[in-house]
C-alpha cells in the first residue's frame, strides 16, 4: 500500500479566521489484553482505560457483553505481539476516481417545488453532446433535520455522574452571506442591508451566520449573536475599486469587452460617435473631421482598455472572496449554504471563467449549496440611460448603448443563475421583496440529485465541456444544473485527492456507517474551569476486509476525531493511522469484540460537538459519527 502525506491541518488554519484553530493529537498504539488503572498523567499521555470500562462505554450488538480490547498502551503481554498493531503518522492512499465529474441537479415542477423520488434511469447526461454513463447517483434531502443519534456522556471512572441528560443545541445549518459591495450601488445595498437585518431575526437557534463582503472590508465569522450581525450589516457600504463608467465616452465593462476582446464593430462605432459628441472637437473641414475622428478613436481604445482592466479586477476579486468563503464554510460541521447578494458581474476572460468553475467544483465536492439574490430587485433599463449621466447626443450611439445596457444587465445575471443552478441553490431575481428572497435563498431545496460520471477519453487540455441533463419522461419538469466544466490540464494526484476526501468527511455532519463504529464520550472535571473530555471509538474489526501477507492479516485504519465549539469552530482534533498486521488467532479471539480507541481533550466547561471519522485502506470504507456533549 502506498502512503500519502499527512493532512497539513496547520496550513488549513491560514484559511480560517483567528477564532478557528486546530491542534493535532491522537492516542493509538499497541494492543492490551489486560486492564490498567487510570493514572494521573496528563490528558495527552498514552494511557489505557480498563477493559471493563470500555465495554460499558461501548454498547455491544446482539446483547454481547464481551470486554473490548483497548488500543492505547505501549506495554502489552507476550501473547499479544505489539507488532501486530502499531500506529504511525502516515495516511494510507484510498482508491478514488480522480476523473469523476459531479453534477448536482434540482428538478422542479410547474409550481417551483423540488421533485423527489426519481431514479438514475430517469436521467440522461450529455458531455459535449455525447451520452455518458452515470456511475454515481444519489437523491439527497438536505432540508430534513440532520440525522444524528443522541449519544449520552459518562464521567470518567470513579467520578460521580453529572446531569448530562440535556444535550446542547448543536448547530445544524451554517449560512455565509456574501454582500457584493464592489458592484452594488448605494440604494440597492441599503435595501439589502435592511432586508437582511429583518431576516436574521427569524433564524433558528441551530443556525449560525457569517457575513462577508467582496471588498474584504466587512467580515464576521459564524455566530448566533444578533447584535454582532446587526453591527456588521451597518458596516456595509459600496466600495467600488474605481469609476465604473467615464463621462466621455460613456462606456461600461460590457461594451469595453465587446470592443477590445470581441472586436464588435457596432459597439466600437457607437462609442466613437459618443466620443465625437462629448469631446466637441471642431469638424468644420475634412481635415478637422479626420483629426476629430482619430482623437475619438484613440479615446475609445484607451477607455476600453481601462474598463476591461478595471472590470476584470473587480470580477477577479469577487471570485477570490467567494473561493475564500468556500474554504471557510467547507470546514463547518453541518448543512452549508452560501447566499450571494449582488447585482451580478461579468467573467468574460478565460481565467475568470475557470475561477468561476473552480468555485462550483469546490461547492459540489464540499457539499455546499450556493444561492444568489439579485439585489437590484425588479428593475428596468431607462431609455436613454441614467439621467444623472450626460449620455450621448448622437441618435445611433444612444440607441446602441441602451441596447448594450440591457444585454449587460442580462449577462451580469448569468453568473448569479449559473452559481445557483450548478450547486443546487436558488436564484432570486426580478423581486423587490428582498427579505422573502433572502429567506428562500437560505433554504435548501427539499430534494436534489447527485450525478457522477467518468468522462470517456478525457483529454488533459483544459478545454471546456458543455453538460446537458434531461429527463427521459415527458413530464413538464424543469431540470436545473451546471452548464459545464473545464477538463484538467494535468492528471490529479490520487494522494492529494484522498487527503481531501478525508478532510471533507471530517467537516461534514452526515453520518456514515460503512464500518461498525460506536462513539462514546466521558468527561472528568479537575476544577470548575478545567475538564478532560475523553472520546472513545469502538471499532468492530471483524467486519473489516484484510489482506493476507506472510501469514498476517493486514489493514490500516485512519482515525480522525475533531472537537467543535457551539458555533461549529475548531477547538482540537486528532489524526493518525493504525497499522494492523494480525495473526489469525489474534483476529479470531483477542479482537473478537473489537478495539476501543481513546483520545483526550483538555477543555473548559461548555457545549461541544464531537466528530469521529474512521476509514480503512483495504475496503476503502468509511464511518462518520456525531456526538454532542455539554460539560457543566
Amino acid at each position: 500500500m502506498t502512503s500519502i502525506p499527512k493532512v497539513d491541518w496547520a496550513r488549513r488554519k491560514s484559511h480560517l479566521s483567528s477564532k478557528s484553530f486546530l491542534a493535532i493529537f491522537v492516542l493509538l498504539s499497541g494492543l492490551t489484553a489486560t486492564a490498567h488503572p487510570q493514572s494521573n498523567s496528563s490528558p495527552n499521555s498514552a494511557t489505557s482505560i480498563p477493559a471493563t470500562t470500555a465495554a460499558q462505554s461501548t454498547p455491544q450488538s446482539g446483547g454481547q457483553a464481551t470486554p473490548a480490547q483497548t488500543a492505547g498502551s505501549a506495554s502489552a503481554p507476550s501473547d499479544a505481539n505489539p507488532e501486530e498493531m502499531t500506529s504511525r503518522e502516515e495516511i494510507p492512499t484510498f482508491k478514488v476516481n480522480v476523473k469523476l465529474v459531479l453534477v448536482r441537479v434540482v428538478v422542479r415542477d410547474s409550481k417551483g417545488n423540488a421533485v423527489g423520488g426519481l431514479h438514475k434511469e430517469d436521467f440522461q447526461l450529455l458531455d459535449n453532446h455525447k451520452p455518458e454513463v452515470i456511475t454515481h447517483f444519489s437523491m439527497e434531502q438536505p432540508g430534513s433535520e440532520v440525522a444524528r443519534e443522541q449519544k449520552t456522556s459518562e464521567p470518567a471512572p470513579g467520578v460521580a455522574p453529572a446531569d448530562n441528560t440535556k444535550l446542547p443545541a448543536v448547530p445544524e445549518q451554517y449560512i455565509a452571506y456574501v454582500f457584493d459591495d464592489i458592484h452594488l450601488k448605494f440604494g440597492d445595498l441599503v435595501q439589502a442591508r435592511l432586508a437582511a437585518d429583518h431576516h436574521f431575526a427569524s433564524l433558528k437557534p441551530t443556525d449560525r451566520v457569517a457575513i462577508f463582503s467582496t471588498s474584504g472590508q466587512t467580515t464576521l465569522d459564524f455566530t448566533d449573536d444578533r447584535a454582532k450581525l446587526h453591527e456588521a450589516l451597518l458596516q456595509l457600504h459600496p466600495r467600488p475599486i474605481g469609476s465604473g463608467t467615464s463621462d466621455c465616452p460613456n462606456m461600461t465593462f460590457y461594451m469595453a469587452d465587446l470592443i477590445q476582446n470581441k472586436q464588435d464593430s457596432r459597439a466600437e462605432r457607437a462609442s466613437i460617435e459618443d466620443a465625437l459628441s462629448c469631446l466637441r472637437l471642431p469638424m468644420n473641414t475634412p481635415q478637422l473631421a479626420q483629426v476629430a475622428f482619430q482623437s475619438a478613436e484613440m479615446s475609445v481604445v484607451a477607455e476600453a482598455a481601462r474598463q476591461v482592466t478595471l472590470g476584470n479586477q473587480e470580477s477577479h476579486i469577487a471570485l477570490v472572496v467567494l473561493k475564500d468563503v468556500m474554504r471557510r464554510i467547507m470546514v463547518m460541521p453541518g448543512h452549508r449554504n452560501v447566499v450571494v447578494v449582488s447585482p451580478g458581474f461579468l467573467t468574460p476572460e478565460l481565467d475568470l471563467e475557470q475561477d468561476y468553475m473552480n468555485v462550483v467544483d469546490h461547492a459540489l465536492h464540499s457539499d455546499v449549496i450556493i444561492s444568489t439574490l439579485d439585489a437590484r430587485g425588479l428593475y428596468a433599463i431607462a431609455p436613454g440611460g441614467d439621467v444623472s449621466q450626460p449620455g450621448p447626443t448622437n441618435a445611433f450611439a444612444s440607441s446602441a448603448e441602451s441596447q448594450y445596457e440591457i444585454e449587460a444587465a442580462e449577462a451580469q445575471g448569468d453568473v448569479l443563475s449559473d452559481l445557483a443552478y450548478a450547486t443546487g441553490g436558488t436564484w432570486i431575481h426580478n423581486n423587490n421583496d428582498l427579505e422573502d428572497g433572502l429567506k428562500r435563498a437560505s433554504t435548501t431545496p427539499e430534494y436534489y440529485y447527485m450525478l457522477g460520471f467518468s468522462p470517456q477519453n478525457l483529454k488533459m487540455d483544459g478545454g471546456f465541456h458543455a453538460l446537458k441533463v434531461t429527463l427521459k419522461s415527458p413530464q413538464k419538469l424543469t431540470v436545473l444544473t451546471r452548464r459545464g466544466y473545464y477538463a484538467p490540464k494535468h492528471a490529479a494526484d490520487p494522494a492529494e485527492e484522498a487527503k481531501q476526501q478525508i478532510e471533507e468527511a471530517v467537516f461534514s455532519q452526515e453520518e456514515v456507517h460503512d464500518i461498525p463504529v460506536q462513539l462514546r464520550t466521558q468527561f472528568f472535571k479537575s476544577s470548575d474551569q478545567d475538564a478532560r473530555l475523553t472520546v472513545l471509538a469502538h471499532v468492530d474489526v471483524r467486519h473489516l476486509r484484510f489482506r493476507k501477507v506472510d501469514g498476517r492479516n493486514g489493514n490500516e485504519l485512519t482515525v480522525v476525531s475533531a472537537l467543535f465549539n457551539r458555533n461549529g469552530n475548531f477547538i482540537e482534533g486528532s489524526e493518525k493511522s493504525l497499522r494492523m498486521r494480525l495473526r489469525d488467532e489474534t483476529l479470531a479471539s483477542k479482537l473478537a469484540s473489537g478495539i476501543t480507541l481513546k483520545t483526550n481533550f483538555a477543555v473548559k466547561p461548555g457545549s461541544y460537538l464531537v466528530r469521529l471519522v474512521v476509514r480503512d485502506a483495504e475496503g476503502q470504507e468509511m464511518s462518520a459519527e456525531n456526538g454532542a456533549i455539554e460539560i457543566p
